[in-house]
């Protein structure tokens, strides 16, 4: 186990801060300036309602935004000269001749062929472009974990939860006991987390959600999502927000608040005062000051449970807000983000 986790930490002090940061789309009513005032003083922990967690989905069939890494064929119907075969840079940026760097990442094909014929207006009158895209090569999900195949996997279309966790080749569980024979068969783990940028997660109970024929167990992704598949004796936490290295921990017995937050790195440039953490399995919520943790007393004031979110929010923000949501009985998926930063 400890193995595991090392090399997840190494996973993602690598490549979580490489990624897009999104944050989860749910923003339930972001203060005006009047309001301000009489915001609280610390950040806050909320029940979502349940269209949050809908909206952590990219939305169906919505078109798809070019990235770093992306192959493209620009055709210019009646100017064939200025055809030619591109490849997005890490910065976004595609070099045609004459009109030199042009920014397409983030950007629609549409939004891109305008970018591209207003950059060329100088020089050609009335110039169109079409975009064909010989090659996804931004549209990329990450599995670790308890995989055969853990590292990039990209996709030509929408990256959904099932497709990446069965390319990543699930492992059974071999220490599974006689109680437990299903797990050691079909090696389906119970919980599955979702990282997107380091600042939101999400919590998918797999085998409950394919057993009771929920949709949610293939839930779409957007890309640069971090699959984390864990082995179904491990417990973790997940620490985000501040820290070095956010991401999952694994949980022992004799972790503690302060043992988890050194595993991550330790408290990142810009550290707010009070550290949260979020419980699914209670729904409740602790609110802790860092300065506490350093009495004698202060690292048993916080017992961590397996699927505890840590959060830690930066000094200065307005308001940040986790978003925890049970679904069902047998279907049960806890979110969170932070909703609005408003200096």
């Amino acid at each position: 186990m400890d193995h595991k986790f090392s090399v997840l930490g190494i996973v993602f002090s690598g490549v979580l801060f490489g990624l897009s940061t999104g944050s989860l789309g749910a923003q339930s009513g972001a203060p005006t300036v009047g309001q301000a005032q009489q915001a609280p003083a610390t950040p806050e922990l909320k029940v979502s309602p349940t269209q949050a967690l809908k909206d952590f989905e990219p939305a169906q069939g919505a078109e798809y935004e070019l990235g770093p890494g992306d192959e493209l064929t620009l055709e210019f119907p009646g100017r064939p000269e200025l055809a030619t075969k591109v490849v997005v840079g890490p910065d976004g940026r595609i070099t045609i001749p004459i009109a030199g760097s042009i920014k397409v990442s983030d950007l629609t094909r549409t939004q891109a062929s305008k970018a591209i014929t207003d950059a060329l207006a100088p020089y050609y009158k009335d110039v169109t472009v079409t975009i064909n895209i010989d090659k996804y090569g931004s549209n990329r999900i990450i599995v670790i974990g308890n995989v055969q195949h853990p590292g990039v996997l990209y996709f030509d279309d929408t990256p959904t939860l099932l497709d990446a966790i069965a390319r990543g080749g699930l492992m059974a569980n071999s220490s599974a006991t006689s109680g437990n024979l299903g797990a050691a068969r079909d090696g389906i783990p119970d919980r599955i987390a979702i990282y997107r940028g380091n600042d939101t997660a999400v919590w998918v109970d797999l085998k409950s959600l394919l057993q009771g024929g929920s949709g949610l167990a293939d839930m779409r992704l957007k890309r640069n999502d971090i699959v984390f598949v864990p082995a179904q004796q491990e417990v973790f936490v997940s620490v985000l927000g501040a820290v070095t290295h956010p991401g999952a921990v694994a949980l022992t017995p004799q972790s503690t608040l302060a043992s988890v937050l050194a595993q991550a790195g330790g408290m990142a440039e810009g550290a707010g005062r009070n550290i949260q953490i979020v419980q699914p399995s209670t729904g409740k919520t602790v609110s802790i000051s860092y300065k506490s943790l350093l009495t004698p007393q202060g690292t048993d004031e916080v017992k961590l449970h397996s699927g505890d979110v840590v959060f830690v929010p930066q000094s200065g923000l307005y308001k940040s807000t986790y978003i925890l949501q049970r679904l069902s009985p047998i279907a049960m998926m806890g979110s969170v983000g932070a909703l609005a930063a408003v200096p």
